[in-house]
């Protein structure tokens, strides 16, 4: 053997070894890991249960995004999620993510200013560590919080809460107007083969509540969306990102598709959708049943991830063609402190045609994949990131 396999055959015995004692040092103060893997992975969704939080999902979310207009005529588009993630699987290089915390609960609060061009986030952490935010999912029933970001279900409704600084508070509460969508079959979705989460969607709920900006206080009412989705599923190496849409059309109705890209940045099968018309009747998507195109792109100045920015996006089966446009280029959320990416996620306007008539909208947009940066994830900046804050000028 010459001197750089020897040299690459050493490297290799060293990293084993590394990694085995941080195995034993975690199973010692952490507990051993679990596969995660309880029997459960492919039943159906069963409600109201499953708003609740689960014990052996590795990953769950809670997600929230909607448009609303303030008594004064502000405009703006909100996102807010919750997420719960057991870390027995996860590692940083050879150190397993358990011995930092298990599990880990990230929340990301973004409000897009329509009328102002302003985007503000704020994003946290926390695994009941000393210093860390508390934070809880309850299992028994719907009720999550980090810090005093919250979400509830009371009467029928879900109540939130989040703030960026003590510049903005949000709150507010969401009432379902129509039927519970059980996305995949029976709420189980396919995102690979043989993985999948159970995934289902309050398309359309009442929004009202209030939105104190430095201290003033504006009360509002729109409409929202809620994606939930848990489980454990493992993404091959031949996925690399996805591209999220949720439309509220101006006629009741809605749309939700998205995209899996592979390696290539080509839509894999596994893509789909769901629309659910005025009526309340649900036409569930295939791949092939719908086409997005990007018109435009944009670079983000910060992290130089590009992005598509503006969208064709039709689903000839229905007679439906649209045209998304971002309200501002720049929605792009950098949480590599909390949940360790940087995607772009925001509130776009929708105008165009279904079955020949003209039709309107908003819709929310998320881009996850375009920046890269997860591949090299920085664990100083995962320790130190536990509660940020940030505006971004339109």
């Amino acid at each position: 053997m010459d001197d750089k396999g020897s040299y690459s055959s050493f490297l290799r015995n060293a990293e084993q070894a590394a990694s085995g004692f941080f195995e034993t040092i975690t199973d010692t103060f952490a507990g051993k890991a679990g596969d995660l893997r309880d029997g459960t992975e492919f039943d159906p969704v069963s409600l109201p249960r499953d708003l609740a939080a689960h014990p052996n999902a590795q990953t769950e979310w809670w997600y929230y995004t909607g448009h609303g207009k303030t008594a004064g005529g502000r405009e703006f588009g909100f996102e807010l999620v919750f997420f719960k993630r057991r870390t027995d699987l996860d590692k940083f290089s050879v150190v397993p993510l358990r011995l930092i915390g298990n599990p880990f609960y990230f929340a990301h609060f973004a409000i897009t200013d329509k009328t102002e061009k302003k985007f503000r986030y704020a994003h946290r952490k926390s695994a009941n560590r000393q210093f860390d935010i508390p934070a809880s999912a309850s299992e028994e029933h719907f009720h999550l919080t980090v810090g005093d970001w919250t979400a509830r279900e009371a009467g029928g409704s879900h109540v939130l809460r989040a703030s960026i600084n003590s510049q903005i508070v949000f709150e507010a509460s969401l009432t379902p107007t129509k039927q519970v969508v059980l996305n995949g079959e029976n709420g189980v979705s396919y995102k690979d083969a043989g993985e999948a989460s159970r995934y289902f969607s309050y398309t359309r709920m009442a929004l009202e509540g209030d939105l104190t900006i430095d201290g003033a206080v504006e009360h509002f009412n729109g409409e929202a969306w809620m994606d939930r989705e848990f489980g454990t599923w493992v993404p091959t190496n031949n996925q690399k990102g996805w591209d999220w849409f949720s439309i509220h059309l101006d006629n009741n109705s809605e749309l939700m598709v998205y995209q899996l890209r592979n390696a290539e940045g080509e839509p894999t099968s596994f893509s789909t959708g769901c629309f659910n018309s005025a009526a309340g009747e649900i036409t569930k998507l295939k791949s092939e049943q719908f086409q997005i195109e990007a018109l435009s792109k944009w670079k983000s100045p910060r992290s130089e991830g590009e992005y598509p920015s503006g969208w064709k996006l039709k689903v000839p089966m229905l007679g439906l063609e649209l045209e998304i446009d971002p309200v501002i280029d720049d929605q792009e959320l950098d949480t590599r402190g909390t949940t360790m990416i940087v995607y772009w996620e925001g509130a776009c306007n929708v105008k165009g045609s279904l079955g020949g008539e003209p039709v309107g909208g908003n819709a929310y947009v998320e881009l996850v994949g375009y920046d890269r940066s997860h591949d090299r994830p920085d664990l100083s900046r995962f320790l130190l990131g536990n509660s940020l804050d940030f505006l971004i000028p339109g």
